[in-house]
């Protein structure tokens, strides 16, 4: 999101940008405060009975001692985080109703709670107000979702953002695809991190924004998020170097065969998807 913003910010600095794992502008927030919402209906430990009650959208009271080890142990005590899926009690199925609605790949859960608590806290302490709210989301992909939504409803889990707080922070971190130089973009179509249906927001973006023709989108077989192996990059800087210097758009399938090709022993580790196309954000966060 820092390389984006300057990106947008400083256009004559830069010849191209190459963003890999790109982030959807201020809508990538809104899953962590979808999975707060759902992990204290389920468990009631974020806060605790005993606790001061606060806003959830806030992430964290600004006073709170609590540490990031306090938060996993309580996550683990209420879902069993830790523990096969085969050895968790019926009382702690919680993982698949949460991975069901916010449609998550694999054991996510602890990573983005964390950032749903402790990054919130720090955006909104920036924002002045908490950017984030929920007040009419339907959540959906549950085994009851009617029961789900209603319940949510009942233990008053819905947030209102602060429209100044919201403005300030839209202002400060959406890019609205102002890149006037070739963005050749990558990323795990199955990253658990960072959601890759923010590659659709960015094509509409530059799109609107009469930079469309800049973009060329690869895609790639992975879950890993911060790197996705030697084989990947090559081919994506000389193609961002084709788009520079000679003003020649390269496409995916041509990205994937010079992989291929400047890794003949062992072309497997090409594992680019040439015909995907990411889905868009609101498939996978619920819309506001």
């Amino acid at each position: 999101m820092v390389a984006a913003r300057a990106g947008a910010m400083y256009p004559k600095s830069w010849e191209g940008i190459p963003p890999t794992s790109v982030v959807a502008g201020p809508a990538a927030y809104d899953s962590q405060l979808d999975l707060r919402a759902i992990y204290q209906l389920l468990c009631g430990n974020h806060p605790r009975p005993d606790e001061p009650a606060h806003p959830l959208a806030i992430g964290l009271p600004a006073g709170s001692g609590l540490t990031g080890a306090e938060l996993a142990a309580r996550a683990d005590a209420c879902l069993g985080l830790r523990l096969p899926a085969a050895q968790r009690t019926p009382a702690a199925q919680g993982p698949h109703h949460i991975l069901s609605v916010l449609k998550s790949h694999g054991n996510s859960i602890a990573g983005h709670l964390d950032w749903g608590t402790f990054t919130l806290r720090d955006v909104v302490q920036k924002a002045g107000g908490p950017p984030f709210g929920n007040p009419r989301v339907r959540y959906a992909g549950s085994d009851d979702d009617a029961g789900l939504n209603a319940g949510i409803d009942a233990a008053g889990l819905r947030f209102a953002p602060d429209p100044a707080a919201e403005r300030r922070f839209v202002a400060d971190v959406d890019r609205g695809g102002r890149f006037a130089v070739p963005v050749p973009t990558t990323h795990g179509t199955a990253d658990s991190i960072v959601f890759i249906e923010g590659h659709d927001t960015l094509r509409r973006r530059m799109e609107t924004a009469g930079h469309g023709a800049r973009l060329v989108q690869t895609f790639v077989d992975s879950g890993e998020h911060g790197y996705l192996g030697d084989a990947i990059y090559p081919p994506l800087f000389e193609a961002l170097l084709a788009l520079v210097e000679r003003g020649t758009k390269p496409t995916p399938a041509g990205i994937a065969e010079r992989c291929r090709s400047l890794r003949a022993a062992a072309p497997a580790e090409c594992r680019f998807v040439v015909d995907h196309a990411a889905r868009p954000l609101a498939s996978r966060v619920a819309p506001r």
